[in-house]
């Protein structure tokens, strides 16, 4: 995650933009697909209406998580790679070593480059690029940017579903059955009518409760590798925009609801940022968003967050980079 010296100005895009998109998906479902809701005032805090509807919410029966198959990696140099779980949309890695690790999922000329601990504690990373032939490879540094690599294996990925990869844990976005995001996500879905209900309730909360960060914002401006996490946002009250994303990630993935972090670049300057898309059977409409349903829809929680907005481009151009 370089250029975090620009999140700042990215985590207020970030917040404006989550909105824009859940208030857009949860608006087209129509009327004929299920209940709907609707409460005065836009999530921006205006006089305008919101709206939602879609089929009726239904909770998941059990909290979709993803973890290492130890026994099921395969194994050489001091390094291990767990394939045994492409389908539901991740794959594991861990290894050993003093010099740095990376973890390389590569597909076609497309491919991924993750920090991995050198004492053996083990990442779970999405499977991001679709279908088809992976090369996953764990590479020591030698010199300066140069890797050699340690172990690597070839699979071929078929995912259960699309949206499989964005509805389970993973490096970067964070959380178990024990998690304090689960527990307050489960609580702001309670009541809800339908998807879009789920989605606003959930943006309008971290708007309205996580500020900007700004002093983290500086002290992570020349660093790289963050990772965020959403219960230690979630505890604090702030964060940079990566958190918010991962924040949002969180609790919606936990509730079912298929959430993709995605970090590039906003306008007008193109400083780096993070955001969320999200999946839903239903639709969200108010004064700032439109989510139509069932198709992926831009949510920038960070654009919308107090005292963020006056740090960041108008958001009204993103260009995507890397999605989580």
């Amino acid at each position: 995650m370089a250029r975090l010296l620009t999140y700042r100005r990215l985590a207020a895009a970030l917040g404006a933009a989550l909105l824009l998109a859940l208030a857009c998906a949860l608006a087209g479902c129509g009327g004929s697909q299920g209940s709907g809701s609707s409460a005065s005032g836009d999530p921006n805090g205006g006089g305008g209406e919101s709206t939602t509807s879609g089929p009726a919410y239904t909770a998941p029966e059990s909290l979709a998580l993803s973890s290492f198959n130890e026994g099921a990696a395969q194994t050489g140099n001091d390094c291990a790679i767990d394939t045994s779980q492409l389908a539901q949309g991740f794959v594991g890695a861990s290894a050993k070593s003093d010099s740095r690790l990376k973890f390389q999922v590569s597909k076609g000329e497309m491919s991924y480059n993750y920090d991995l601990p050198g004492d053996g504690t083990p990442i779970i990373v999405p499977i991001n690029m679709g279908d088809g032939p992976y090369n996953f490879r764990v590479m020591q540094n030698t010199s300066g940017n140069n890797y050699v690599e340690l172990f690597s294996v070839i699979d071929n990925v078929n995912l259960a579903s699309d949206t499989a990869p964005f509805l389970v844990p993973n490096l970067f976005v964070n959380y178990d059955e024990s998690s304090a995001v689960v527990a307050k996500a489960r609580e702001l879905a309670s009541g809800a009518a339908n998807q879009g209900d789920v989605v606003r309730n959930i943006y309008q909360w971290v708007v309205d409760n996580i500020t900007y960060d700004h002093d983290k914002a500086a002290q992570l401006a020349s660093a790289t590798g963050y990772v965020p996490d959403p219960d230690a946002t979630l505890a604090s009250g702030t964060g940079i925009c990566f958190d918010y994303a991962s924040l949002g990630a969180a609790m919606l993935r936990s509730l079912g609801i298929p959430c993709q972090v995605i970090t590039g670049y906003v306008s007008p300057d193109d400083v780096y940022h993070a955001w969320n898309m999200v999946y839903i059977d239903g639709e969200w409409v108010s004064v700032e968003i439109s989510i139509k349903p069932n198709s992926w829809t831009r949510v920038d929680l960070t654009f919308a967050a107090s005292g963020a907005a006056s740090t960041i481009g108008d958001g009204t151009s993103y260009t995507d980079r890397y999605t989580y």
